[in-house]
């Protein structure tokens, strides 16, 4: 059996029955999933309608199409011929299948598709029963039934893996909308098998978890896109404050019961980048990194602060060797609406009427000539680019004397103040790569993250590399994709075949 090359979408299975309120045709809502996760699958994708179709829904149709960079193709059932002639003579016919997908075919067409080496999918109506079944065991699916569109990827996955044998794995990957497009349209998540024999299938929280997950080797996640609340108390276990959405907890609840299954990565390895004090803590560690380099590698001084009333808090702050201005960020460090809501405090009576949520770290403010260095670990591959940063200390307390040095408030992933003038082509010479692979190696063991980042600023005073921040699957989107996604790939594949490299080697 060949895998599928490519998938035609019939009309009959991608338009609502009726009209809208306003008389126009429209897309039914999981034909909308499933044309988005075709998009950038690697699999040739095509519209298919008939003559007899009005002409507002076909301009829809071909309009999806222009989209989703599809082609359109007219089906007739009275000239099957010429239809598979046009689709081979617009994507080749090279080796694999071809799908059809739609909502009712007449066994005479059928036997014709079968005959041309089609496969056919037949979505059912709600409610209408079948004697024929697909299954992954089934010996010629030629001709498979679905309950649901949003199976349909799955099932393409199914075939090919098995199409392709043994060695291949699949990968179910599971995150937001936004971030998966973003790994997707670079290419990093194929139904077609890739070089190094991976196929990843989307999961949807629109079937049940245990039914997409049987034939699955691995599962890549980013739960804290799942993340409803962190409740933060005096507990020092994260794992109990952490409420995920229902579909992530049928998620977890199955890989407690699967523990065959492989995560990338387990839970319980990604709650301390929940946590800026519990990062803070492990940055601690990073002493032992220091005795063979000239230069140091730390984590910023810090304080943990419940209440920004407290009457000491001057002293506290002095004692943890904090000297003003601070950066003052939420402990929960991601999965919540206000987790990257933070101040720069430039006097320490604005304390008492600082907004940030509670709890929050006091970050030393590290004067580093405007350039943040972000390091990607993914496998056994480093990588690192350079971003302009916030300005050192003496400029940012002039902007703020403008506005009587009231607290700089903003919000991380929108709009963290940058020093514009800042020039970067000297700043590359200025890091320690041994130092920071070295770093990078221990937080690698220490965290047991397969993909991972982190931020590096060099205090300008000493040299002190200075480790800010640490995040949990990150897009390195500064990475040009035809490096990185190859390593995004070779590091999963590691992970489900138990081969991971123990040192990982920075990429200049």
């Amino acid at each position: 059996m060949c895998g599928v090359k490519g998938v035609v979408l019939d009309a009959s299975i991608l338009l609502k029955a009726g009209d809208d309120e306003n008389g126009s045709p429209s897309l039914r809502a999981d034909a909308v999933y499933v044309l988005r996760k075709l998009r950038y699958s690697n699999i040739f994708t095509g519209i298919s309608y008939g003559l007899d179709l009005s002409a507002p829904k076909v301009r829809l149709l071909q309009e999806s199409a222009r989209l989703y960079s599809y082609n359109c193709f007219v089906f007739r059932p009275s000239a099957i011929d010429n239809f598979v002639s046009e689709v081979s003579l617009e994507w080749g016919d090279n080796t694999g299948s071809y799908m059809h997908v739609v909502s009712s075919y007449k066994d005479e067409e059928i036997a014709q598709m079968i005959s041309s080496g089609w496969l056919i999918t037949v979505l059912r109506s709600p409610g209408k029963a079948s004697d024929v079944e697909y299954s992954t065991g089934t010996e010629n699916p030629s001709k498979i039934f679905i309950n649901k569109l949003e199976e349909l990827p799955l099932i393409i996955c199914h075939l090919n893996k098995k199409a392709m044998g043994k060695d291949v794995k699949m990968v179910g990957y599971l995150m937001k909308p936004s971030r998966e497009e973003d790994f997707a349209k670079r290419g990093a998540f194929p139904i077609k098998p890739t070089p190094n024999g991976l196929i990843f299938v989307p999961l949807t929280y629109a079937l049940p978890i245990s039914q997409q997950l049987q034939e699955i080797d691995g599962v890549l996640h980013k739960a804290t896109d799942d993340i409803i609340t962190v409740e933060m108390s005096s507990s020092s276990d994260f794992e109990n404050k952490v409420t995920y959405t229902e579909g992530m907890q049928e998620l977890q609840r199955y890989i407690g019961c699967h523990p065959d299954c492989c995560v990338i990565d387990p839970f319980t390895n990604i709650y301390p980048v929940l946590d800026r004090l519990k990062i803070q803590q492990i940055l601690g560690g990073l002493e032992n990194l220091n005795s063979k380099s000239c230069s140091k590698v730390r984590g910023p001084h810090f304080l943990k602060v419940v209440d920004f009333r407290e009457p000491k808090l001057e002293d506290k702050l002095v004692d943890a060797k904090l000297s003003l201005p601070n950066i003052v960020k939420p402990q929960v460090a991601c999965g919540v609406a206000d987790a990257h809501s933070m101040a720069i405090v430039f006097k320490a009576d604005s304390y008492k009427d600082l907004n940030v949520p509670l709890p929050a770290i006091v970050q030393e403010y590290v004067d580093h000539s405007s350039t943040m260095f972000k390091f990607y670990v993914v496998g056994k591959k480093i990588f690192f680019a350079i971003k302009k940063s916030t300005p050192n200390a003496d400029t940012l307390i002039k902007l703020a004397e403008e506005k009587e040095l009231k607290p700089l408030l903003f919000d991380s992933l929108k709009s963290l103040p940058v020093d514009k003038q800042k020039s970067q082509n000297e700043d590359n010479t200025r890091i320690d790569h041994e130092l920071v692979t070295d770093a990078a190696n221990w937080l690698r063991r220490v965290l047991d993250l397969t993909i991972f980042g982190f931020d590096v600023v060099i205090q300008e005073s000493t040299g002190d590399h200075v480790i800010v921040d640490v995040n949990y699957l990150p897009s390195f989107k500064e990475v040009p994709d035809e490096v990185a996604i190859p390593t995004f790939w070779e590091a999963i594949k590691e992970k489900l075949t138990g081969k991971q490299s123990t040192e990982a080697a920075i990429l200049l």
